[in-house]
């Protein structure tokens, strides 16, 4: 079929790729025990991590909502590609060049790059033309782009470091010279960067642009500040439509290059603008980012919560949020007050005494003012109500009671509800009222709304045992195995050694473990594929090889069953040598699931000679021959475990 990617070209992809690299783009990760990393989810919201990968074997598994697999499936989910774009993705990343069969090419008709890699490429084309445009002293009209940096205290390193550039003001000098680097007409419609009338025109004209890139550092939009007074378009700022690459509220301007600090600090500062970000950075304060025009959201949160571990446990983060003095900011400091319940870091806010935002802060006092204007940031908790009671006259009864009234709920809000009577006494001190009288308000009050969590989160299989209907056309999903019994625990512990250490176990250990040993139905199906991938000779590959070649010789409904094995840690203390696990631990997983085997088939044997020696149609044959069955079970069960003294 044209345009597939050739089979050993896949496999190649997978072998020179790193999970661990790829995974940190969008997650923080710290050590898990011996060869683990762990850290925040990516598809879903949690405050304890449970995403896990084990970089040896090349697989990754959230044990909250059950998301697994490769490093193929965790690019295609976490980007939104399909399977052949996320190979396309990291080919390139690895610098490798990938043959179709047939001679065919890619889907999008034989370019050298997929959709998303052709969209990306343009936008850094583009970028790279807005840059040098704004650099190149003979333009006349790229110079006011340099008066406003200059003005701003931003000099050629900061533009090249930053990106900076100038969209010429001649309607399609882009448009021209994308199209002479073999761009089509609808790539530059479809990401943003020309549109269509009588013919293609570039989306931005004489503006100072700044590139926005995703997490990996990809341009995947621009945001554009006006500069002339002719400027049709009147907004101050226009941004990059949304495209099949560019979502505004998935993407923090200056994130790629925040991202090692914020994780190395544990702290983010979200300002407001391009230019605060850059004063930010240029500052010392290197963790700064900020939104592209829209207000910060849910998304936003959930993006930095992942990079600054906001667990629940352990030392909490910190998120400090700049904002203008004015209205707009006090109202934008409010609606990040009321998402605080999202996160488990602390928020602080930092406001310039007399309402500069960084970028006007440096330019006027420094980069040590920048940097005291983060670190003296206070609680978000006392903003919001220091912010709210501003609004009331103190100095009158009447002030004191609406102020009362109005910062009640903000108390009974917050999480920690150990720190509310203290907060309730610090802000009772600021009304000038009894402690007391605030207390009774904050017990009737009502809490915050809080905000909208969107749609139900459908339970995992880790929340659940229920297992839904199949529908039309589905087949029935496998049942999940109840790892609340002791026994299909062990059973699954035996399975994580077997999938992660297969070189620990002889031949004659797996020909003596049946898959009709286990009880659970999915521990069978997975235990045939270990039997499967050890009788082709997959056990003297490597650890990622192995987990591939069972993940192919299982059925379908139990492949996430074993991306899940192979990152699970077992519950015992590794070799420090070797990193192995104890040989002795190992060896009891076997005799504990063999013994349960026969020991069910004990109680199976009891129980049928109980049924025939009630029941009267019975012959003497019948009790005989069942009797000697259990007999011989009794012997085989006292053999297995004379066998684990010696």
């Amino acid at each position: 079929m044209p345009g597939r990617i050739r089979a050993e070209d896949i496999t190649t992809v997978k072998e020179r790729s790193s999970i661990e690299d790829v995974v940190r783009e969008h997650v923080t990760l710290r050590s898990a025990g011996v060869g683990s990393l762990k850290g925040l989810c990516p598809f879903h919201d949690e405050k304890t991590p449970s995403f896990t990968i084990r970089p040896a074997v090349g697989t990754y598994h959230c044990f909250g909502c059950g998301e697994g697999g490769d490093v193929l499936d965790f690019v295609q989910k976490v980007e939104h590609l399909t399977f052949t774009e996320s190979v396309e993705r990291l080919a390139a990343k690895v610098g490798m060049e990938l043959r179709y069969e047939e001679g065919g090419g890619p889907r999008d008709g034989g370019a050298s790059l997929g959709k998303r890699s052709r969209l990306l490429e343009a936008h850094r084309v583009a970028e790279e033309f807005y840059t040098a445009t704004l650099l190149d002293r003979g333009r006349g009209d790229a110079r006011k782009g340099r008066d406003f940096l200059r003005e701003r205290g931003f000099d050629s390193a900061a533009v090249e470091r930053f990106g900076v550039g100038f969209a010429p003001a001649d309607g399609d000098a882009l448009t021209r010279h994308l199209l002479e680097r073999g761009f089509t007409d609808d790539e530059l419609t479809t990401g943003g960067l020309s549109g269509r009338g009588r013919g293609l025109y570039d989306r931005f004209r004489g503006r100072l642009v700044w590139p926005i890139r995703d997490i990996t550092g990809d341009t995947v939009g621009f945001g554009a500040r006006r500069l002339f007074d002719e400027d049709r378009i009147q907004a101050k700022y226009l941004n990059t439509s949304e495209t099949p690459i560019y979502k505004k509220a998935s993407v923090l301007y200056g994130l790629d290059l925040a991202k090692k600090a914020i994780s190395g600090d544990r702290r983010a500062v979200v300002v407001e603008g391009y230019t605060d970000v850059m004063a930010a950075h240029l500052a010392g304060v290197e963790s700064a980012v900020a939104t592209c025009g829209t207000a910060f959201g849910v998304d936003h949160i959930k993006i930095l919560r992942r990079i600054i571990r906001d667990e629940a446990e352990g030392a909490p983060a910190r998120v400090v949020f700049t904002f203008d003095g004015d209205a707009a900011g006090q109202k934008a400091a409010m609606k990040a007050f009321r998402e605080d319940q999202r996160w488990a870091a602390q928020s602080f806010v930092a406001v310039a005494p007399d309402g500069m935002d960084p970028c006007d802060l440096r330019l006027a006092k420094g980069d040590a003012e920048v940097r005291g204007l983060v670190d003296d940031a206070v609680p978000m908790f006392e903003f919001a109500v220091r912010t709210t009671i501003r609004r009331f006259d103190l100095d009158t009864a009447e002030g004191r009671v609406q102020a009362m009234k109005a910062v009640a709920p903000i108390i009974a809000s917050i999480r920690d509800t150990s720190l509310r009577p203290e907060y309730t006494r610090t802000v009772s001190g600021w009304l000038g009222i009894e402690v007391e009288q605030l207390a009774d308000e904050v017990r009737r009050a009502p809490r915050l709304p809080a905000p909208d969590d969107g749609p139900e989160r459908r339970p995992s299989p880790a929340d659940t045992d229920e297992v839904p209907e199949p529908g039309p056309g589905e087949s029935a999903p496998m049942p999940r195995p109840d790892l609340r019994d002791p026994v299909v625990a062990a059973e699954r512990q035996l399975l994580q050694a077997l999938v992660q250490y297969p070189q620990m176990f002889a031949d004659a250990t797996l020909e003596a473990l049946e898959p009709a040993a286990l009880s659970a139905p999915a521990h069978r199906l997975v235990l045939e594929g270990v039997r499967a991938a050890a009788d082709r000779g997959h056990r003297a590959a490597s650890t990622a090889a192995w987990v591939a070649a069972v993940g192919e010789a299982v059925s379908v409904p139990v492949k996430p069953l074993v991306a899940e094995l192979s990152v699970a840690p077992l519950p015992v203390r590794y070799d420090p040598t070797t990193g192995l696990p104890p040989r002795r631990y190992l060896g009891s997983l076997v005799l504990g699931v063999r013994d349960a085997d026969l020991g069910r088939r004990i109680s199976d044997a009891m129980a049928s000679l109980r049924r025939a020696q009630n029941d009267p149609d019975a012959g003497d044959a019948s009790l005989r021959d069942r009797t000697t069955a259990l007999h011989a079970l009794e012997l085989e069960r006292v053999r297995l475990r004379q066998e684990a003294m010696t």
